[in-house]
């Protein structure tokens, strides 16, 4: 297992009915910026009881935080922040609320001239505005880590800081009951992706974090499906299992000790800037190619995780791991997401621009061992035709 340091104290307040958690959390005096997207909030019921557990707080509102959240929207809300003097932030949203409004947080004290060069020149933030958060869409695990993602001019881009992990969240299962369809898929195959990425990489001997990532995927296979199925989309214990599953699944715990690959992720990015794909179904689109193009530098993991994940003991090595690959994509399939390049409309002409980007942003050692170049990279995207 190789050395770490595990620090999260951000505190989780689970189950029905905990937004009223808000009033202990922040303080009476504080003056709150509540920020969320295109205002589902307000017709689900979700908006009212964060009003309502905010009291006589001074509350400001910022809306519009869009998927894949824009940077030119996101410092917008800064003349808010300025001019109210404002000091708390509270997210209400999903995943991309949450890293908009962690971006919000270290944007609003940059010392910088351009709040931009946080992500562009990866400045350090060295002061940010505490942050809540009221999770609406499990997937991201954003509500209790560091990174985030910003869009800009069709380049995603990661950052992270300890200074913006929220202090608190709220994960009430019962506000993803109006979710779609798809954002319900798309949220299970973020936090399955996002396990998979710390997870199927080489063994250290880190056996409580494999047995834990281990449990986090076969909860996701378990239950995905069940929150799409019409007779028990409704059940509140799916919804929970799932929730946190996807909290787990990228607060630290499983990544500690372990090495972590990310390429999914990164490649994944091109295809959402570029192309504006959704987040999880680039992810589902290009894991099956990791595995694939990787299958000898992760034999002993994707062996594992055939006979671990999916019970996939009959056959010779090789047979167990294109079972294990087929299987994933089956799964995906299930959740409702792509697993080709030609499931989203692109081909082989979009391959340069992809690599081209990949390069320009300095993507050019990615996965665990800092082996995946461009050309490999290639060769993923070629794969997921």
């Amino acid at each position: 297992m190789l050395n770490f340091t595990f620090h999260n104290p951000t505190r989780i307040h689970f189950g029905n009915g905990q937004i009223q958690a808000i009033a202990k959390e922040i303080p009476e005096d504080a003056k709150v910026l509540v920020l969320y997207g295109g205002g589902s909030i307000k017709s689900n019921g979700v908006y009212d009881q964060v009003i309502a557990a905010l009291g006589d707080r001074a509350v400001f509102e910022f809306s519009g935080i869009e998927p894949n959240p824009s940077y030119d929207t996101l410092v917008k809300s800064l003349p808010i922040i300025r001019d109210n003097k404002v000091d708390y932030l509270l997210a209400v949203g999903g995943g991309s609320v949450v890293d908009g409004t962690k971006f919000i947080a270290g944007a609003a004290l940059f010392e910088g001239d351009d709040p931009w060069d946080i992500i562009a020149k990866q400045q350090r933030i060295k002061q940010a505005l505490p942050i809540g958060v009221v999770l609406t869409l499990p997937a991201t695990g954003s509500e209790s880590n560091i990174g985030a993602v910003v869009t800009r001019n069709g380049n995603k881009l990661p950052f992270s800081s300890a200074l913006v992990r929220p202090k608190f969240a709220v994960l009430d299962p019962a506000v993803t009951l109006t979710l779609s369809d798809r954002q319900v898929g798309n949220g299970v195959v973020d936090a399955f992706v996002h396990t998979m990425e710390q997870y199927l990489t080489y063994n250290v001997n880190g056996k409580l974090q494999d047995r834990f990532a281990e449990g986090i995927l076969q909860t996701l296979i378990e239950e995905g499906p069940k929150a799409l199925a019409a007779k028990t989309k409704e059940d509140l214990d799916i919804r929970a299992n799932i929730m946190w599953s996807a909290t787990m699944a990228l607060n630290g715990l499983i990544g500690s000790g372990v090495p972590q690959d990310w390429a999914t992720h990164m490649i994944g990015h091109e295809l959402t800037g570029s192309h504006n794909i959704d987040h999880a179904r680039t992810l589902s689109i290009v894991l099956p190619a990791v595995m694939k193009v990787r299958r000898e530098a992760k034999r002993e993991k994707l062996l594992q995780y055939a006979e671990r994940v999916w019970q996939v003991t009959d056959g010779s090595d090789e047979e167990k791991i294109d079972r294990a690959i087929s299987l994933t994509e089956d799964f995906f399939e299930k959740m409702g997401v792509p697993t080709r390049l030609s499931h989203v409309d692109l081909n082989a002409s979009h391959l340069d621009e992809l690599i081209t980007k990949l390069t320009e942003h300095g993507m050019v050692k990615l996965g665990e061992k800092r082996d995946i170049t461009p050309k490999i990279s290639r060769e993923i995207l070629e794969t997921a035709l």
